[in-house]
């Protein structure tokens, strides 16, 4: 192999592992400017004081088994939003706790709502979902589209998973911009889950 070939072939390698890296990875910051008013504590988990929250997007559209989904419907309700995809190894890893914890407080005013995105068909994702046990519902959203709802600096569509809590009043309490394990995810939840 020549120089120049191997040179190429090197480069291709590095620009293959960055994407890799950025569309499925942990921590970071959110993309672009704009205040959300975020305060990151030391366990990667940002919250919002309650009168600094912003109201969450229109996150509306088909689920990944076809049924229409419309979160502003949960108005009232403590909303646990998690950004995932069948092809992202942390999500995996975070599935089983999600759905453990969506059990947990399955009937106690709090909603847990997937978002499914870069799957270029709803086949894996459902698969995924059934494999990890998955009770709640997941909206489709292969381009992203649902994530570029939000307000700039909430979430970075290159951070996959990512997890918001929205509050009774439909407002974004707090996120993850990484994978969570169970105790991670209620340490999150329980302080907007107590709010009234």
């Amino acid at each position: 192999m020549s120089t120049r070939s191997r040179a190429v072939l090197l480069s291709a390698v590095a620009a293959v592992a960055a994407l890799t890296l950025s569309a499925c990875g942990k921590g970071g910051t959110s993309g672009g400017g704009g205040n959300t008013n975020f305060v990151t504590g030391n366990n990667g988990i940002a919250t919002v004081p309650a009168g600094e929250r912003a109201a969450a997007p229109d996150l509306s559209g088909k689920t990944i088994d076809g049924k229409t989904l419309d979160v502003a419907d949960y108005k009232g309700k403590v909303v646990v939003i998690n950004v995932w995809g069948s092809w992202c190894g942390p999500c995996r890893e975070e599935a089983q706790y999600f759905a453990k914890v969506s059990k947990q407080y399955e009937g106690q005013g709090v909603q847990f709502v997937g978002i499914n995105t870069r799957d270029t068909s709803t086949t894996p994702a459902i698969a995924f979902e059934k494999e990890h046990g998955i009770g709640y519902p997941s909206l489709y959203d292969p381009t992203g589209k649902l994530m570029l709802r939000f307000q700039r600096g909430t979430l970075n569509p290159q951070l996959i998973p990512s997890t918001l809590i929205i509050d009774r009043q439909g407002k974004v309490a707090a996120r993850a911009l990484e994978a969570l394990d169970d105790t991670a995810l209620l340490k999150m939840l329980k302080p907007v889950v107590a709010e009234k």
